[in-house]
C-alpha cells in the first residue's frame, strides 16, 4: 500500500460556486467512492479505499456487519444528546444509549483507527459521510411508532443534534488526518420524497405531508454551514433537486447519472456555470454483467454526451466532474467493489485526456 506524501498532480484546484460560502480555494480528486463497501473487515475496506483513490480517499461504511454499522445507525451514533435502539420495525429513539448505540460508536472508531493508518502523510480532499437529516427524519422512528419527520419539532431536534455531532466528528477526522482537506458528504436518498409527500406512514395507508422547500433548504443549510470546508449532497434517486442543493449552500451534488432526464440540464447546466462540482455515478454499482466494466470511456460517455447537450465549455468537463459508482457497493462481492473504484479512476483519466 503506497504512502500519499503530499497531493498528487492529477488533483486540480477550484473555487466555491456563487452562492456557496467562499472559505478557501478547495483541491478535488477526479474520483472518489460513495460510501458503503462489502464485508466486514475495516482495515481492508480502508485499504482499498485510499490505495485506489490515492488523490482523494474516502471513509468507508461496511454495513454488512449489522445494526449500528448502517448508513442510518452510524449517523444516529453522531447523534449528542439523543439515542436510538433497533426495533422489530427499524429505528426508534429512545431515552438512553443502549446496545446498539455502542456498537455503532464501536464501529466508527474502528473504521477511523483503519483510515487513519492507511492515510498517514496524506495531504489531500478527503470524503466522509453522514445521513442528512431529512432521510433521517424520514427512516427513524419516535416513540409513538411514526416517522420523525410526522414531528417538525423533532425534524428540528434532529438537525440541531446531528449538527453538534458533526462537527465533533469532523474535528476527530481532521485531529486523526491533519493534512486532509476534509470534504462533508450528506447522504439524502430519501430527500425527493420527503418534497413530495411520498413517505408512508406507520400505516401504510397514507403518506405524510410533503415538508415545505424553504424547511428542508434550511436545515441543510445548517448543517452545511457547520464545515469549514465543502460540502457534497448525494442522492442516488431520480429527480435530484439542484437548484435547491444549491441554494441550501451544497458546493457539489452526488447522483446517478442513468436516472438524469432532460429535465435535468438547466439546473445542471447552470449549476456547472455557477462552479457546482457534480459527483457523477456512472459505474454501476450493482451489474447486471462483469462485461458493464470492460470499457472506462463507455462509463463517461453519457456525461460527455450532457455536456454537448448543454453546450458547456469541454474544458470544464475534467474540472468539474468527479467520477463515482452509481450508488454504494454494499451489494456487490468484494471482488466486484475493487474492480468498480478502479474503473471510476480510469474512467475519469479517459474524461481528462479525451473531454471531447
Amino acid at each position: 500500500m503506497p504512502q500519499h506524501p503530499g497531493r498528487a498532480a492529477g488533483a486540480r484546484p477550484v473555487t466555491y460556486p456563487s452562492g456557496v460560502s467562499e472559505k478557501t480555494t478547495f483541491t478535488w480528486g477526479p474520483a472518489t467512492g460513495v460510501g458503503s463497501m462489502p464485508g466486514g473487515d475495516a482495515r481492508e475496506a480502508a485499504k482499498t479505499a485510499a490505495g485506489t483513490f490515492e488523490d482523494f480517499p474516502f471513509l468507508p461504511e461496511l454495513p454488512a456487519r449489522g445494526p449500528g454499522a448502517d448508513m442510518i445507525g452510524r449517523t444516529l451514533g453522531l447523534l449528542v444528546e439523543m439515542y436510538a435502539r433497533v426495533e422489530p420495525s427499524g429505528w426508534r429513539f429512545g431515552d438512553r444509549p443502549g446496545r446498539d448505540t455502542r456498537r455503532a460508536w464501536s464501529w466508527l472508531g474502528e473504521d477511523l483507527d483503519a483510515l487513519e493508518e492507511f492515510t498517514q502523510g496524506y495531504e489531500g480532499p478527503l470524503k466522509i459521510q453522514a445521513v442528512g437529516p431529512w432521510t433521517l427524519a424520514a427512516a427513524v422512528e419516535l416513540r409513538n411508532g411514526e416517522s420523525a419527520l410526522s414531528d417538525p419539532g423533532a425534524c428540528r431536534d434532529i438537525t440541531g443534534s446531528l449538527r453538534e455531532g458533526l462537527t465533533q466528528h469532523l474535528a476527530d477526522v481532521g485531529r486523526r488526518i491533519p493534512g486532509a482537506q476534509i470534504v462533508l458528504q450528506l447522504d439524502e436518498p430519501s430527500l425527493t420524497a420527503v418534497l413530495r409527500g411520498q413517505i408512508k406512514t406507520a400505516s401504510g395507508y397514507r403518506t405524510h405531508r410533503a415538508v415545505d422547500r424553504q424547511v428542508v433548504e434550511s436545515a441543510l443549510r445548517t448543517l452545511i454551514e457547520a464545515h469549514d470546508g465543502p460540502a457534497v449532497v448525494h442522492s442516488c434517486a431520480p429527480d435530484v433537486p439542484f437548484r435547491l442543493l444549491r441554494r441550501a449552500g451544497a458546493a457539489g451534488v452526488s447522483f446517478d447519472a442513468a436516472l438524469l432526464t432532460e429535465r435535468d440540464d438547466e439546473p445542471i447546466g447552470e449549476g456547472v456555470e455557477a462552479g457546482l462540482k457534480l459527483f457523477a455515478g456512472v459505474v454501476l454499482s450493482l451489474p447486471s454483467s462483469e462485461a458493464a466494466l470492460s470499457d472506462p470511456a463507455s462509463n463517461v460517455m453519457g456525461v460527455r454526451t450532457l455536456w454537448r447537450r448543454l453546450g458547456l465549455n469541454p474544458g470544464l468537463l475534467a474540472e468539474s466532474v468527479v467520477v463515482t459508482p452509481s450508488c454504494g457497493l454494499a451489494g456487490a462481492s468484494p471482488a466486484y467493489a475493487r474492480k468498480a473504484l478502479a474503473h471510476c479512476v480510469a474512467a475519469a483519466r479517459s474524461l481528462a485526456d479525451n473531454p471531447e
